[in-house]
C-alpha cells in the first residue's frame, strides 16, 4: 500500500489532483504497479490527510510503502451523491457497525466519478470505507440490550 501525505483544510483536500499525480509518479519511480489503477483512497483531517493506493506487490524499502495492521477489516458502502450529502450515509454505516458490536475507526473515501463526467455516469458516486475492530465491550453491551 502506497501512502502519501495530503494537505487539507477543515477536511477539504488542497491540490488533490497534484498529489494524485505525485502518488502515481512515486509508484512509477519505484517500478511498482497499482492493484486497481486509478483507485486512490483518501483520509482527511483538520489540517492533514493521506492518500492510499493499493499496490500489486508491497515489498519496497521506500518510506511511502506501508503495510496495514492485521486484521484490517473494512465496512464498505456506495454513496450516490456528493460530499455534502454523505452525512446520512455515514451515520447509517456507523449505526450498523455499532449494532454488530464493532468499533468504527478510520474512514476512507474513493471518488468513483469526477465532477466533469458525473452527469454522463448517473451522478456522483463515492465509495466509503470504514475500518473497524472487534470490540468485546461493545458486543457485550449490544447483547445485553437485546
Amino acid at each position: 500500500m502506497l501512502e502519501m501525505p495530503l494537505p487539507t483544510f477543515l477536511h477539504m483536500p488542497m491540490g488533490f489532483d497534484v498529489y494524485i499525480g505525485r502518488a502515481h509518479q512515486v509508484i512509477q519511480q519505484l517500478g511498482m504497479q497499482e492493484k486497481w489503477p486509478g483507485l486512490y483512497l483518501t483520509s482527511t483531517g483538520w489540517f492533514k490527510g493521506k492518500i492510499l493506493a493499493p499496490l500489486v506487490d508491497g515489498k519496497s524499502p521506500s518510506r511511502h510503502v506501508i503495510h496495514l495492521p492485521r486484521p484490517f477489516e473494512f465496512y464498505v458502502r456506495l454513496h450516490h451523491g456528493g460530499i455534502g450529502t454523505m452525512k446520512s450515509t455515514l451515520k447509517e454505516m456507523q449505526a450498523e457497525l455499532f449494532d454488530a458490536g464493532r468499533m468504527p475507526k478510520e474512514m476512507f473515501m474513493a471518488h468513483l466519478t469526477c465532477p466533469n463526467c458525473a452527469e454522463e455516469r448517473g451522478g456522483e458516486k463515492i465509495l466509503m470505507f470504514r475500518r473497524w475492530e472487534h470490540s468485546p465491550t461493545l458486543a457485550r453491551r449490544m447483547k445485553n440490550r437485546e
